[in-house]
Order: structure tokens, then sequence, then C-alpha cells
């Protein structure tokens, strides 16, 4: 399999599906909702129509796994995983931050990773073993040391009303650990912005294969860390991710791990 053949198309057609992301932006008029703040919009299909149809017809035999499609098999064999419109929110109110995420997977690691950001033409993209990319320019993680210096990120899921741990915990527990916090609303994005010394640490909950898949691999490619929140090995079919540039790494599942213990302190009282 040559990877280098793979990684060739996968950019194209995601550098495509972005900038006719982009050319929509602020056109459109109707948003459904899949649950009470999950948006989605006739561009998310489309833009998922573009690069699956693309991708089977050069790749054919190779299933695809994304967002809109409701396909839910973890695949243990190769597969292309997609997110079509990272931030739909985002981009359904004209906020610019939303990307494409598209990943090639085998055996639930990423062995190609590439998100587009139309907005910045920024194009971020790994291959395994061979280093983290933003455009043409190798990208490394930060060299912050201590927390209260670093810019960490998060996002909160669209039910978290729901969920037992609703994140808020942890966001007051950064807020106070951390130099600032931030919340975007476009999780794949926020894995690069890791990867490139933008972010310097990120955590979240709730997410899916296709939040996660490329960005992962990426920030791994730029020499940070991913891992679940208790340290423990991650994969992209695990709902929580915790991504650092390796250094502060131990510090920010020490914070996960606080917020944890209270939470099953109360479910024991």
């Amino acid at each position: 399999m040559n990877l280098h053949i793979f990684l060739r198309e996968a950019k194209k057609i995601v550098t495509d599906a972005g900038n006719f992301i982009e050319r929509n932006c602020g056109q459109v008029k109707k948003v459904e909702f899949k649950g009470k703040r999950n948006a989605v919009t006739w561009v998310d299909r489309e833009s998922e129509k573009i690069i699956k149809n693309y991708l089977q017809r050069r790749f054919p035999g190779i299933p695809f796994l994304a967002e809109e499609l409701n396909y839910r098999q973890e695949y243990t064999d190769l597969c292309w995983v997609v997110d079509p419109l990272v931030g739909t929110n985002n981009f359904s109110h004209g906020y610019p931050v939303f990307c494409v995420s598209c990943a090639l997977v085998k055996a639930k690691e990423s062995l190609l990773g590439i998100v587009y950001d139309p907005t910045r033409k920024e194009l971020f993209w790994a291959q395994k073993g061979m280093g983290a990319f933003l455009n043409n320019r190798r990208i490394r993680v930060s060299r912050i040391r201590v927390l209260k210096k670093a810019l960490v990120c998060t996002g909160f899921s669209y039910d978290f009303e729901d969920n037992e741990d609703t994140n808020i915990g942890h966001f007051i527990n950064f807020l106070h650990a951390s130099q600032g916090v931030r919340r975007a609303g476009a999780a794949a994005l926020d894995l690069c912005y890791v990867a490139c010394g933008r972010l310097d640490g990120f955590w979240e909950l709730c997410l899916k294969p296709w939040d996660t898949a490329a960005g992962v691999l990426i920030v791994t490619e730029a020499g940070g860390k991913i891992t679940k929140f208790d340290g423990s090995k991650f994969d992209i079919f695990y709902s929580e991710v915790v991504a650092s540039n390796k250094v502060l790494h131990s510090k920010m599942i020490e914070i996960l791990q606080r917020e944890r213990r209270k939470i099953i302190y109360k479910e024991v009282k």
C-alpha cells in the first residue's frame, strides 16, 4: 500500500470540500437539529458526498465511516474516517471556526490524518512515522513546561446536561490551574493547534471517531501525547481524550482525575 498516493488524494479532496464549505458560509437559510444543539445543514451532507464519492472512486472497496452516514461499526481493517464539517454550529452562525477532517485508519490507529481550515487556508496533515505539517512546514508542539503558563482548550458535548460528568468541573479547575482556557467548538482544529504549539493542551469528553481520528495522529507526529483521562492508551473509538505537549500531560491527568474522584464520591454517597 502506497500511503503517499492515499495522502495526496485525501489532501486534494479535503481541500476541495473545505473550499466548497467556505463558499457557502453565510448562505445557509435552514438548519436542522439531530438533538438539542447538534446542528446539521445541507452543506454537511453535500461535503460528505463530495469526499465519499471521490475516495470510493479512487480507492474502491475501502469502507467509509462518517458522521452524517450514521455508520457506527468499529472497523478492524482499513477504513476512511471523515467529519465533513467540524464545527457546524459555528458554520451555521457564520462564525469562522470550522474545518474538514479525514483520516485513513487501520486496526483503530490512524495511518494518515488531514485537517483543513478553509477560512485560513491551513492544511494540517501527518503520515504515521513521517512527522506533522501545516501546509508545507513541519510543526512541533509547544515547549511550555508549567501549566500556569499554558493555554489549554476544551469543548462541551451537545447533551452535556444529561451526562454525569458535564465537563464544567474540569473547566473550572483548569481556569484556576492554567494561564487561560479556550472553547472554540471544533475539536479537530483544537488538536491541530496543540500540534503546532498554539495551544499547550486539550481535553474533551463525548467525542466520536470522526472528531479525533485525524487530529490525534497530527498531535502525536508533532511530538505530543494523547491518552484517555486516566493516562491509558487512547484509540479513536474511545470518547474521552487528553492531548498535550507531553511535558504537561501528567499535570493535566492529575487535574482531570481530581474531578473524577469527586463524581465517584457523590455516586457512592
